[in-house]
């Protein structure tokens, strides 16, 4: 259980490091991934760069947790962070977004994230 763990919390991390670049460099496509797309020459250029620079502060500290604090402080982490796919499950409802992106994709990363915040608990 303690390799299922860390792997999965590793690659949770990794993929808001991903999805931050992704926000940072490529935010069209990332904004329509997303569930609610914007342009970012327009007013939504600013906020589409604090998404990127958010998922990816989150990715590296999650990182960081995960090596030199251990698992009861990335599990910690882990499920205060679940907050946020909660919160863009709301954000892609509110905005007209596909119910299929809401729940398929961010509600469904939250409860990943509460199993690995649960995993790592039980490491």
């Amino acid at each position: 259980m303690t390799v299922t763990a860390y792997t999965l919390a590793f690659v949770l991390d990794l993929f808001c490091v991903f999805l931050g670049y992704r926000f940072l460099f490529q935010p069209a496509a990332a904004a329509a991934g997303y569930g609610v797309p914007a342009e970012p020459g327009g007013d939504a250029g600013a906020y589409l760069t604090v998404k990127g620079l958010r998922d990816g502060t989150f990715g590296l500290v999650g990182l960081a947790l995960l090596a030199f604090a251990g698992a009861r402080a990335e599990a910690w982490f882990m499920l205060c962070v679940a907050l946020v796919p909660l919160g863009d499950t709301l954000i892609v409802l509110r905005h007209g977004g596909a119910k299929a992106v809401a729940f398929g994709i961010h509600f469904a990363t939250a409860a990943v994230v509460l199993i690995s915040a649960g995993l790592l608990f039980a490491v």
